[in-house]
């Protein structure tokens, strides 16, 4: 590629850090709170606070003694819990930057309080902890639930965030869905990537070999996720930092308790019992999804020259994807994924969480299981599949709004007929919900945009 096009494509790929230098401080945050009910005089503040608030009080506190509950349906029905979620985050494990700290992650999350919002209609709440304990962690989510109907776990190094992801799921405390995005969101975008780029190069699920680059928390996650959508495990090569995963990695079994995930895909994974590097580990191998350290050059042309014909390359890494999708494309790469939004293919938790937990909170759904998980997958890749499907076109982008409905449908009639749904709804009554909600939240955006109240942004060159 000649020289001149190179430094167009840095340049333009560049310009999200150019614009984010000059808009962050500009807004000074991404998100605020509005209200939501009417105030016509300030006689009605004597409704929503005192001393006509002692009413809705009353009823929840009621309902839980009266009836033994240890949840109240009235705390639902009387304030936003239902569609409240908080976004938790030590900021151990931040996007491609590593362990930054409670406050350096808060960019992150109030982003993703913002891509909740106007994708999916729900309210979200960045809560940062100072706090490394994976124990304190746990306490802490449980202390926060009476406030949320939903908690997501961001941004949390392994191998703590699998023990609070397990422990909180499997508590009989919590009583509302908790889910981490890194594992369960990273795993639903990238199967229905992997679903639709095998369809358009006609290969079989059960049949191809993948390779994978990095075995933190996103590709563990990704890995369960594709082996409970069909794909066989041994038809899996996973590398870490080391190189291959394989029984002989004395270094993974020294930590096989505390790793344990890590060292099962030592033992169950990698069918052909390969060892050595990311070029014995890619060798022949149809797919490479990595989710390992921000690019470019973490995988190099000559890593993908060796892979198998029609090679599919999914380079996850965020900000910087593993290798440039142009460098991925001139070593023979058909189809190229990344996690951003200025590339085609955006495989990107961006495509998962908004959706999954619409769906969720709109059913009231107990937990956020993996079928549930797959169910959305499946709905993303069959929303591309409708519009067509091409090389630059495996998943639909962030900005075909529909999606999302969809997906919260899926999501929702999957957790009614896993039988842990509080609300059982029709798949119109479902759609009807999740599209008047999104379309609201964007329109109200829109709408503060065109009266001046969200301010114009600053132009960048």
């Amino acid at each position: 590629m000649a020289k001149v096009s190179v430094e167009k494509l840095l340049k333009k790929a560049d310009l999200p850090n150019r614009r984010s230098d000059l808009w962050h401080p500009y807004y000074r945050g991404k998100i605020e709170v509005t209200s939501k009910v009417k105030i016509d005089n300030f006689d009605d503040f004597a409704v929503w606070y005192t001393p006509g608030v002692a009413r809705p009080c009353r009823l929840i506190e009621n309902e839980i003694k009266t009836q033994h509950k240890n949840i109240s349906n009235e705390v639902y029905n009387l304030t936003n819990k239902w569609n409240n979620v908080a976004v938790i985050s030590d900021g151990s494990r931040v996007l491609g930057l590593g362990d930054i700290g409670p406050e350096a992650a808060m960019p992150v999350m109030e982003g993703k309080a913002l891509l909740f919002k106007y994708l999916g209609g729900v309210d979200a709440f960045p809560i940062c902890l100072n706090c490394h304990d994976p124990n304190k962690i746990i306490t802490t989510v449980k202390c926060l639930q009476p406030s949320f109907g939903g908690i997501n776990l961001e941004d949390i190094a392994q191998p703590k965030c699998f023990k609070i992801l397990d422990v909180l799921r499997g508590s009989k405390d919590m009583r509302i869905p908790v889910w981490h995005d890194d594992q369960q969101g990273t795993a639903t975008i990238v199967v229905a990537g992997l679903l639709n780029a095998l369809k358009v190069v006609n290969k079989g699920l059960d049949e191809v070999l993948f390779s994978m680059v990095g075995a933190g928390g996103a590709n563990m996650a990704v890995a369960r996720v594709m082996v409970a959508s069909g794909v066989p495990k041994k038809n899996i090569i996973m590398m870490d930092s080391k190189g291959i995963l394989h029984p002989g990695r004395k270094d993974i079994k020294a930590v096989k308790k505390e790793y344990n995930l890590k060292w099962d895909m030592c033992l169950n994974s990698n069918g052909e019992g390969r060892e050595g590097d990311m070029f014995d580990g890619m060798k022949d191998t149809d797919m490479v999804i990595a989710a390992s350290k921000p690019g470019p050059g973490t995988i190099k042309q000559e890593h993908i020259k060796v892979m198998a014909t029609h090679p599919i390359v999914f380079a996850c890494a965020n900000p910087v994807p593993e290798i440039w999708p142009w460098e991925a494309k001139e070593a023979g790469a058909v189809i190229v994924a990344t996690g951003r939004s200025d590339f085609p293919n955006q495989v990107n938790n961006s495509l998962g969480f908004p959706g999954i937990f619409r769906g969720t909170l709109d059913v009231m759904a107990t937990t956020i299981t993996d079928e549930m998980c797959i169910a959305a997958a499946k709905e993303l890749a069959k929303t591309a599949e409708d519009k067509g499907l091409a090389f630059d076109y495996i998943i639909p982008s962030m900005d075909e709004w529909e999606v999302f409905p969809r997906e919260a449908v899926a999501v929702g009639q999957q957790a009614i007929k896993e039988g842990i749904a509080r609300l059982k709804l029709t798949r119109q009554e479902a759609f009807e919900r999740a599209e008047a909600l999104i379309k609201r939240a964007r329109e109200q955006t829109h709408s503060l945009m065109d009266l001046g109240y969200i301010l114009k942004a600053p132009s960048v060159n």
